[in-house]
């Protein structure tokens, strides 16, 4: 670990170590995984809350390779079904669908979508569940194109949804492109809405676009958990101030009063302890871009607010 900043200095190498473990865990390839665990735990600090994961991460990994050597080939019992066996092989693989769709994630969308139905109706409960759901698969992307251990997003309904995901010493600019990826596939489906609705005139289309547009804002409010509460850990003070003016200009110009609490979080944020030493002009840009695309989204539809009402 940086004596001077504190983060971890083999960073990159952790992230590739902790992807490269988790899919042969995926693959159940458990000796394969344990190594790839070994191998990262001389490169955290010994007294580090990730060493002690990985650890005990590896512990488990010896409990399942000894139970693993001690229960017969999985492939023995197929044999004996001669011409079924064929069946019985695509029947097993059945279980890389539940790997990929989590039964967790299928029970929580489903239940997310009904509860939206029965608030608004069919066409924009759906839709408003979809858009969801894209937001939550932006993040999802980002993590798992960075290499990264992450799970299908789970929803609550009536509240949100998260994608749970394990970081082994990821910077805070990894962090705030993951927490950033939401909001970007946010505008994107509440963009296509957008067209939708200019090319048919349909106003359900316009109602999701607006909403779609002012519930990926709302994220973008730079507290607690939300993702614009991630992104902005990467932002020095002169970042912070810059994002402060920006939503200032957008509220004034739009009259939208979620820009003023995207504002205010940002100005309870010049005064947090969390200010790094560094600048991330990159991770600005991508911020300032992705709330000056969503506010052109709402600029160009019609309604007020959210669109809820």
């Amino acid at each position: 670990m940086c004596n001077q900043c504190h983060s971890l200095v083999h960073a990159e190498e952790l992230e590739r170590l902790s992807a490269w473990a988790q899919q042969h865990e995926d693959s159940d390839e458990i000796a394969e995984a344990r190594a790839a665990w070994t191998k990262a735990l001389p490169l955290l600090p010994a007294d580090s809350t990730q060493a002690e994961w990985v650890q005990h991460r590896v512990r488990s990994l010896e409990i399942a390779e000894k139970a693993a050597a001690s229960t017969p080939p999985k492939n023995q019992w197929i044999k004996k079904l001669g011409p079924l066996a064929p069946v019985a092989v695509a029947l097993s693989k059945a279980k890389v669908l539940l790997t990929v769709f989590k039964l967790n994630f299928l029970f929580s969308l489903f239940a997310f979508l009904g509860f939206y139905w029965m608030v608004f109706g069919i066409r924009f409960g759906i839709g408003f569940a979809v858009l969801i759901l894209i937001h939550e698969m932006g993040h999802y992307v980002e993590i798992k194109r960075r290499g990264l251990p992450a799970e299908m997003p789970v929803f609550l309904p009536g509240f949100g949804a998260y994608v749970k995901w394990r970081a082994l010493g990821v910077s805070n600019v990894t962090r705030a492109f993951i927490s950033l990826a939401g909001p970007l596939a946010g505008f994107i489906s509440a963009a296509v809405c957008g067209i939708i609705w200019f090319k048919t005139e349909d106003p359900l289309w316009a109602a999701l676009a607006r909403t779609g547009a002012w519930l990926n804002v709302l994220n973008l409010i730079p507290v607690w958990v939300l993702d614009g509460g991630q992104a902005v850990l990467a932002l020095n003070k002169i970042e912070r101030i810059a994002i402060l003016t920006i939503c200032l200009a957008l509220w004034l110009l739009l009259g939208e009063g979620v820009f003023a609490l995207v504002a205010g979080g940002a100005c309870w944020r010049l005064f947090t302890k969390d200010i790094p030493a560094q600048p991330s002009r990159p991770t600005t840009a991508y911020f300032v871009a992705v709330i000056v695309l969503l506010a052109l989204v709402m600029r160009l539809t019609p309604g007020h607010g959210s669109g809820l009402r």
